[in-house]
């Protein structure tokens, strides 16, 4: 159906719902749905307003696993179930205040006297919401701390960020995430940096701190060599919803921003969201928009556009949040039903140069979610033509994208924000946090565990023992070059030639493994040996 400008308007105001306790407003009007729709979902928003009502009751939100889902009582935690919980929350939060104060001060300092930066070592959800948060609320000149991140095992990226450090090391903080304090990808990074410490001459214990689950291997360690201190996870906030316990809080704190606005926020916004009336309430809103959108399936990705530099990496850290949370295999009760919501997205106004093109002309396969930010910054932009400044053109350069997406049938949802702010960073995030567990209600899936990480991880585990087993192999066969075949066959792995053959590849491509690579008449001929060391 097209629309008259004046039918548009119509449209904008019944689906336009601005929410001032919370700085934000909600359209829905370039949503091809009508009113029916939501009379036609009332009965299963209202099954989801229960669901969540159970879940910050204390209720075992996520059976697959016998966990509460607790990431609600961070931010207020007199909701918490019990006195012992709320009590860890409170002590905390308090302990992060602390902690930082005492940095600040330089009553706790690295060896080359007041800590300067910290460098956190965490991947997923203990590395996304932290570089997004400072990324959105930080500037050189007013942080207190400079943030850097080893969030992979990738060698390269590792040295790149600890040579970006250079002579800092002895005033950096290193901050060790790890729930359970088994992820490889954290652990590798942490030697890493012990490493690089040591290295250095410093003492790494000195300079570093773990936030993870008690008695995790993790905590163990930190207890054994004297790490600076530790800070607590628990089983019922997963790591995609984790930004406001310890794992983004210290982070945040430590850079300088104002913590308790963050948890503000989010709370405020908490407190409009619980709202059993889908006209007051924003994140059932975007839940619902989200199944119209894909017929309840999932059937188009979601690109998340923001209108502000400093919202950059909200697509990377919904991309956890939303796809970690909803692509399950089987529903809650074990049927196989295929579920999930692809996220992308970069920012505005960029991506007009970029992949708007298919945007609007392509395969109609999306629904864009743009993120309107009204105040331009702390400085007002310069004037650059007429009367109009620099963001006077990114707002209309939203304003026009948009309206030209529509015209041609592509849906959109925008999120307006007064200002990246603390309070406003917060609140964005407890929207989102509770639209993903609306949806979840709505299409009958777990949001909060992840088998599929877990496959993953087992996958990978099996790799590396398959690596150890080919190199024991070769080095036992010193002079003695052979195929990958001739190796799978000699570890009597003869199903796994291929995962061989990458292996064997990867280390002949570093010399330091030992490993040589003689090239054959063809690809597979090639023959490996390994040089004992």
């Amino acid at each position: 159906m097209n629309y008259s400008k004046q039918q548009l308007w119509e449209r904008f105001q019944k689906y336009y719902t601005e929410f001032p306790t919370v700085g934000l407003a909600l359209d829905l009007s370039r949503m091809r749905h009508d009113d029916a729709f939501f009379t036609e979902m009332d009965t299963l928003i209202q099954s989801a307003f229960s669901e969540m009502e159970a879940l910050e009751a204390g209720a075992i939100a996520n059976p697959d696993e016998d966990r509460m889902v607790g990431h609600y009582w961070l931010r207020n935690p007199s909701l918490s179930p019990t006195p012992q919980i709320r009590e860890q929350i409170e002590q905390a939060l308090a302990h992060v205040e602390t902690f930082a104060a005492d940095v600040h001060a330089g009553r706790i300092h690295g060896a080359g006297g007041a800590f300067e930066n910290f460098l956190i070592v965490g991947i997923g959800g203990s590395a996304l919401g932290p570089q997004f948060v400072a990324h959105a609320l930080g500037h050189p000149k007013r942080d207190k701390l400079t943030p850097y991140f080893l969030d992979n095992t990738d060698p390269d990226g590792i040295q790149r960020v600890i040579a970006t450090i250079g002579e800092g090391l002895d005033k950096t903080l290193c901050i060790v995430i790890s729930k359970s304090g088994g992820t490889k990808e954290t652990r590798n990074g942490m030697l890493e940096a012990k490493f690089a410490y040591e290295k250095a001459g410093l003492n790494f214990a000195n300079h570093a701190l773990a936030i993870t689950r008690e008695g995790s291997a993790l905590s163990k360690l930190a207890l054994k060599d004297d790490w600076l201190t530790t800070f607590p996870m628990w089983d019922w906030v997963g790591g995609r919803t984790s930004e406001l316990s310890a794992v983004g809080l210290l982070p945040a704190a430590l850079q300088g921003f104002d913590i308790q606005m963050l948890l503000t926020g989010a709370r405020a916004c908490d407190e409009v969201t619980r709202r059993k009336d889908v006209r007051l309430n924003p994140s059932a809103q975007l839940a619902l928009a989200w199944y119209h959108a894909g017929c309840g399936r999932g059937s188009k990705s979601m690109v998340v556009i923001p209108y502000k530099d400093r919202l950059e990496l909200f697509s990377r850290y919904l991309q956890q949040l939303i796809m970690e949370s909803l692509g399950k295999e089987r529903d809650r009760q074990g049927v196989i039903v295929n579920q999930g919501i692809s996220v992308l997205g970069n920012k505005g106004a960029t991506d007009q140069h970029s992949y708007i093109q298919q945007l609007r002309d392509g395969l109609n396969n999306f629904f864009c979610t743009f993120l309107e930010v009204l105040a331009d910054g702390d400085t007002s932009s310069i004037t650059v033509e007429g009367k109009a400044k620099t963001g006077d053109y990114l707002g209309g350069f939203y304003l026009g994208t948009r309206q030209a997406l529509f015209e041609n049938g592509r849906e959109s949802i925008t999120v307006t924000l007064q200002a990246v702010s603390p309070f406003g960073v917060g609140a964005l995030i407890a929207l989102f946090e509770r639209a993903v567990g609306f949806y979840a209600s709505l299409v009958n899936i777990n949001a909060y565990n992840q088998p599929g990480v877990e496959a993953g991880k087992q996958a990978a585990e099996a790799i590396l023992t398959l690596q150890t087993e080919v190199s024991n192999f070769l080095e036992s066969k010193p002079g003695n070059p052979m195929t990958c075949s001739d190796i799978a066959h000699g570890i009597f792995r003869v199903d796994e030639v291929e995962h061989v053959f990458k292996i064997c590849e990867r280390l002949s491509a570093n010399a330091q493994s030992g490993l040589t690579k003689m090239s054959g008449s063809s690809l597979f001929s090639a023959r490996y040996e390994m040089t004992v060391q």
